[in-house]
């Protein structure tokens, strides 16, 4: 697959959205040891908090999220907040494959990403910062959405790269979605996010599709394939 079946607009400068079609397969045996070779690496990768805010990625959501008017220190990347809670102590726990599968990538490049299930979502997508008065109920309850980096269709918000959508969240029936990876522009390349992602859907038992990335100002994955 070449393109995704919806069009995205990115508004706010300096992102990449990589999107992939991800699907369940029919072995998760593999998911455990995938979860933990993720967590070794990432701790090996970092001692503490201060070496993640200064590793390349996370250096630069944060300038991206000033850009659009987030103070990064207050609302912080979603990346930038699973590395923290991983070199403390914590675990990638099992979710649900394609959770999993998303969560891991997203430790391993250091950047936000969301997977979302089919159809629960438009077929017009904006990347762009987050207007007055909005909202959605987010996985960590009601969040304030304005001045944040968002992704909206035709009926309103759909992500953002701090805490995900309970509109959007995979079911314990998902069986496939759409993965997307926010990435600062030059920084972590769309090719390498494939690359990652082909080799932990292989090793989890999962199925992955590339599809086209949203890159620049006002691009679209139709434009881009």
């Amino acid at each position: 697959m070449d393109t995704t079946p919806f069009n995205v607009r990115v508004e706010l400068e300096g992102w990449d959205l990589f999107w992939a079609r991800v699907e369940c397969g029919s072995d998760h045996s593999g998911l455990e040891a995938v979860r933990q070779r993720v967590v070794d690496g990432v701790r090996a990768r970092f001692r503490d908090a201060p070496e993640i805010v200064s590793s390349p990625p996370i250096a630069a959501l944060r300038k991206l999220f000033r850009s659009a008017g987030c103070d990064p220190t207050r609302y912080r990347p979603s990346s930038e907040a699973l590395l923290r809670r991983l070199v403390k102590g914590g675990e990638l726990p099992a979710i649900h494959p394609l959770v999993d599968v998303n969560n891991c990538l997203s430790a391993e490049l250091g950047v936000p990403c969301c997977v979302m299930r089919e159809g629960s979502f438009g077929s017009r997508l904006v990347f762009r910062a987050g207007l007055e008065g909005e909202s959605y109920e987010s996985l960590r309850g009601p969040f304030n959405l304005e001045a944040k980096p968002l992704l909206v269709d035709e009926m309103g918000p759909v992500d953002a790269p701090i805490t995900g959508s309970t509109r959007v969240m995979v079911e314990p029936s998902t069986t496939r979605a759409w993965l997307v990876a926010y990435l600062p522009q030059g920084v972590v390349e769309a090719d390498d996010a494939w690359l990652a992602l082909e080799v932990l859907s292989r090793d989890a038992g999962a199925v992955a599709e590339r599809c086209a990335t949203a890159v620049n100002l006002l691009s679209s994955c139709d434009e881009n394939s």
